[in-house]
């Protein structure tokens, strides 16, 4: 035909070996990271979050071993108390239920999986919020040294990488000083550097009990409206010595892990987060979509946005059925 393009692409798509050679991104186990929750309470899934559990310390030292089987390189853990008080105790207790998780995770599975320690306060708060609370204000400076004192027990208690969360000012440098002086300086900080107040992290409120009580962590956690802020999130962690960058929620903030991975040299992590994870599991076993395609189709969604971690509950669902392609 004249003028018809010489090039056509539909030749590089016409068998299957074809499109597996010319293949831009791949997902496998080495980019995921699977959330997991421990309870002092008996083993219960979450309603919210099919297939997904609070495991008493007992079975999730039997799940981290399925885990570690699989080749899954880590576990980010998320600690359920069996009491809440104002200035959330329970997350710097060096007897509290996350170190408990941690030494005997250890005992069951050696280094043969990274074993990531979540620090916030608000799972362990009263209240549900992030911080010390002083009337209707969350108080920045106060909180952050609950967060180092909670991040030198997880180091102690056999954590690889501590995780802050919280988005207080200044809690990387705080941390880190933490952990230098207590002998951690091997530790790496994996900073919720971009985190946004999102209405996608209902189930894991649901999971982990900490809702906010008044209010919302608006006045803390970043507005989904802002883009350029991202950055100067970022920069700061990496000035006050993050070692990996993370942005939260993955689906909904592409361009936000994209920007990340271009203007920073750190590797990258994106939280496919609770809510996402759910509106999958929801369609799929309602038969509204093709469950195993849509995993696929979203975990190379993120990493095709430039994330090189992924932290995602499908992690475990995704290398037993052979999602890897």
């Amino acid at each position: 035909m004249p003028g018809y393009p010489a090039y056509r692409a539909r030749r590089l798509r016409a068998t299957p070996i074809l499109r597996r050679l010319v293949q831009e991104t791949r997902v496998t186990r080495d980019d995921l990271i699977y959330p997991m929750f421990v309870t002092h309470a008996e083993t219960s899934e979450i309603s919210s979050m099919p297939g997904i559990y609070r495991f008493c310390v007992q079975d999730l030292c039997s799940e981290l071993e399925q885990v570690a089987g699989l080749g899954i390189p880590g576990v980010i853990l998320f600690g359920i108390p069996p009491e809440k008080d104002a200035a959330g105790s329970g997350a710097y207790d060096d007897g509290g239920i996350l170190p408990q998780a941690l030494r005997a995770a250890r005992k069951a599975v050696g280094n043969d999986l990274l074993l990531i320690a979540d620090v916030c306060l608000c799972e362990y708060t009263s209240h549900g919020h992030c911080g010390i609370v002083e009337g209707d204000r969350i108080l920045n400076d106060p909180t952050l040294q609950l967060l180092s004192r909670a991040a030198c027990v997880y180091a102690e208690a056999g954590a690889d990488i501590i995780a802050p969360s919280d988005m207080m000012d200044g809690r990387i440098g705080a941390i880190r000083r933490a952990l230098d002086q207590s002998g951690f300086a091997d530790t790496p900080i994996l900073a919720y550097a971009v985190k946004y107040a999102s209405a996608f992290y209902g189930p894991f409120r649901e999971a982990a009990d900490s809702a906010p009580q008044f209010g919302d962590r608006r006045s803390y956690q970043m507005a989904p409206h802002n883009r350029r802020e991202a950055y100067r999130e970022a920069a700061m962690d990496v000035e006050e010595g993050a070692d990996i960058l993370m942005v939260k929620p993955a689906l909904p903030c592409l361009d936000i892990i994209s920007d990340i991975s271009r203007q920073f040299s750190l590797p990258v992590a994106a939280y496919n987060v609770s809510g996402e994870y759910a509106m999958l599991k929801a369609a799929a076993l309602n038969g509204w979509i093709d469950g195993e395609r849509a995993i696929a189709e979203t975990l190379t969604a993120i990493k095709r946005a430039g994330a090189d971690i992924i932290l995602t509950y499908h992690a475990k669902e995704f290398v037993q059925r052979g999602m890897e392609r």
